[in-house]
């Protein structure tokens, strides 16, 4: 269950060369205090670090599950 300001987003069922965009996309729907809920087949190092450079302070993000096979990563909006 989410709390009522998270939005789940599991990128393993977008197409390869949609997921930075749809991801770029939901994240900029988002209102200062709410997150999304991202899971994922890998780890998105290098998406982390897109992220950070275009949202800067606005955003920040904690690791709830860090396993193979099983990422899930919750992105703050930051009022």
């Amino acid at each position: 269950m989410f709390a009522e300001n998270t939005y789940p987003l599991d990128a393993r069922g977008i197409a390869k060369r949609f997921r930075h965009a749809a991801i770029f996309g939901a994240l900029s729907a988002l209102q200062p205090g709410e997150t999304m809920r991202f899971c994922n087949d890998h780890d998105p190092l290098p998406l982390l670090q897109q992220l950070k450079n275009h949202f800067g302070e606005n955003i920040e993000f904690e690791y709830l599950a860090r396993n193979p096979g099983e990422i899930v990563i919750d992105f703050h909006i930051v009022p």
